[in-house]
C-alpha cells in the first residue's frame, strides 16, 4: 500500500505540475521576446530621436556613424542605419538590397516590428528630417536574442516541478508510513489472537476506518474469549458429573469379594477419576500462554507407561531419543500424551502378540522434530490409504490416527503414514513439529498446585 500511494502521488502531482509548467515555460518563452522587442524598441526609438538633427546638417555621416557605433557591440542587438539614398551606416543585414518592403514601409513614417524567416525580430524606427529623406534605423534581433534568458528560466521551473515532487512524495510516504504501520499492528494482533492469545488487543489508531476495524476486533476478541470461557465452564460442568457414577463405581468395586479383583477395578477406577480431573483442569485452563511439551521426554515416559503391557504381550520395545537435551514442540504436554497413547494402542491392539515395535524422536535437517512409531506387523492393508475420523478396518473407533493427525496438523506439523510392502513389512506413522526455542528462566515459572475439580 505504501508504494502504490507513493505511485499515486508521483503520478498526479506529475499530471498537475506538466498542466501547470508547459503553459508557464511558454510564456516565458513570450515573456522573454516580448522583454527583448521592447529593448530593442527602445534602442531604436533612442538612436532615431539622437540623428534626427545631425541628419539635417552636412556632417551627418561622421555623426551617424558615431552615434550607431556606439549602441553596437558583443553580444547587443545589430544596430543600423539605412539613409534615404540607400547607404547603410553601420552593420549590414543579408547581402542584397538593403531597401526591402519593410524599410520602404517605415520611410512612411511609421514605425513597427517584423518577424524575419530565421526566426528573429526586426525593429524599425523612421527618422524624420533628413535633408535627403526619411532614413530608418533598424535594430535585429537574433533568435537567440530573442529568446536570452529562457533556458535558465525553464531550469528554475524544472527545478521547482522536481522539488514539488519530491515534497509531495515526502509527505506521502510519511502517510503512507502511518498507514502501513496501523495496518500491520492491527495484522499482528489478528495474529495473535489466531494463534490463541485472546488477552491480544490493537490500538486504534490511523485514519477513522483502521480505528473503526481496531474497535470491532477488540469487540470480537471479547465475544470470543467470554464464548470460550462459557464453554469451558460448561465442558467442565459436564466431566464433574462424571463424579458422581464414578464414585459410585468405586463403592461397588469395594465391595467386591474377590481381593485381587477389586484391587484391579480399584486401580481402574482410579484412572477413570484422574482422567476426569484432567477433563476439567484442561476444559477450564484459560488460553494464555503458547503450549509447550518436551516431546522427548514425553515419548520416554509413555514408553515406560506401556512397557508393562508390552511385556505381558512379548513384544520388544525400542526407544530413541536425543540425548543432548530436550525437543521442544508447540503442543500441550496432556495432548502429545493422547496423542503417542492412540499411536501404541493401535500397535499393541491391532498386530499380533510379539510384534515388536520402536518409538523415534529426532531433529531434522531443516529444524523441526520428528517423531516415528513403526512397528514389525503385518503393516496397513490398503497401500497409501489410511482410514478417515470415525473408521477403522479393526472394529475400533477410528480416532486414534486421526487424533495424532490432528496434535500434528494443529501445530503447524505433518502426518505421514508408510503402508506395509513386500520389502518392507509393517507399519510407519511419522508426526513432524516446528521445535519452539527454549525457556529463558524456566526456574521463574510458577508451577502452582491443579487447578480445584469441584
Amino acid at each position: 500500500m505504501r508504494r502504490s500511494l507513493l505511485l499515486l502521488t508521483a503520478a498526479t502531482t506529475a499530471l498537475v505540475l506538466t498542466a501547470l509548467l508547459v503553459p508557464l515555460t511558454l510564456l516565458t518563452r513570450s515573456h522573454a521576446a516580448d522583454r527583448a522587442t521592447a529593448e530593442a524598441t527602445a534602442r531604436a526609438q533612442w538612436v532615431a530621436h539622437a540623428l534626427g538633427p545631425a541628419l539635417a546638417t552636412a556632417d551627418e555621416r561622421e555623426t551617424a556613424e558615431q552615434t550607431v557605433e556606439s549602441v553596437n557591440g558583443k553580444d547587443l542587438p545589430s544596430t543600423s542605419l539605412i539613409l534615404a539614398d540607400g547607404r547603410v551606416v553601420g552593420p549590414r543585414l543579408g547581402h542584397g538590397s538593403a531597401v526591402t518592403d519593410p524599410v520602404r514601409l517605415a520611410r512612411t513614417g511609421r514605425a513597427f516590428t517584423y518577424e524575419t524567416s530565421s526566426g528573429g525580430r526586426l525593429v524599425l524606427v523612421p527618422v524624420q528630417g533628413a535633408k535627403d529623406g526619411t532614413a530608418v534605423v533598424q535594430v535585429t534581433l537574433s533568435e537567440r536574442q530573442l529568446y536570452a534568458g529562457t533556458l535558465a528560466s525553464w531550469l528554475v521551473l524544472a527545478g521547482i516541478g522536481v522539488g514539488l515532487v519530491l515534497v509531495g512524495l515526502l509527505l506521502a510516504d510519511r502517510l503512507g508510513a502511518r498507514l502501513v504501520g496501523a495496518t500491520r499492528r492491527l495484522a499482528r494482533t489478528a495474529d495473535r489472537l489466531a494463534a490463541g492469545d485472546l488477552t491480544a488487543r490493537a490500538e486504534p489508531e490511523g485514519p477513522p476506518e483502521l480505528r473503526l476495524i481496531a474497535g470491532e476486533l477488540n469487540r470480537l476478541a471479547s465475544r470470543i474469549d467470554g464464548l470460550l470461557t462459557a464453554e469451558r465452564e460448561n465442558a467442565a460442568d459436564l466431566a464433574h458429573r462424571l463424579r458422581t457414577p464414578v464414585a459410585a463405581l468405586r463403592l461397588d468395586a469395594e465391595t467386591l469379594r474377590d481381593p485381587d479383583e477389586a484391587h484391579r477395578i480399584a486401580a481402574d477406577v482410579l484412572a477413570l477419576e484422574r482422567s476426569v480431573d484432567d477433563v476439567i483442569r484442561k476444559a477450564r485452563r484459560p488460553l494464555r500462554e503458547a503450549p509447550r511439551a518436551d516431546l522427548a521426554a514425553v515419548a520416554r515416559e509413555r514408553t515406560a507407561f506401556w512397557a508393562p503391557l508390552a511385556e505381558d504381550q512379548n513384544r520388544t520395545v525400542h526407544t530413541t531419543t536425543p540425548d543432548d537435551g530436550e525437543v521442544p514442540v508447540p503442543v500441550p504436554a496432556d495432548e502429545l500424551t493422547a496423542a503417542l497413547d492412540a499411536l501404541i494402542g493401535n500397535v499393541l491392539d491391532h498386530t499380533p502378540q510379539g510384534t515388536a515395535f520402536s518409538l523415534t524422536v529426532r531433529r531434522t535437517p531443516d529444524g523441526r522434530a520428528e517423531l516415528t512409531v513403526a512397528d514389525e506387523g503385518p503393516g496397513f492393508p490398503d497401500p497409501g490409504a489410511v482410514p478417515d475420523r470415525g473408521t477403522s478396518g479393526a472394529g475400533s473407533t477410528g480416532l486414534g490416527l486421526d487424533i495424532a493427525r490432528r496434535t500434528a496438523e494443529e501445530a503447524g506439523g505433518t502426518f505421514e503414514t508408510a503402508t506395509a510392502t513386500p520389502q518392507n513389512a509393517g507399519a510407519r506413522v511419522t508426526l513432524t513439529f516446528p521445535l519452539t526455542p527454549p525457556r529463558a528462566h524456566p526456574a521463574e515459572t510458577p508451577s502452582g498446585p491443579p487447578a480445584p475439580t469441584c
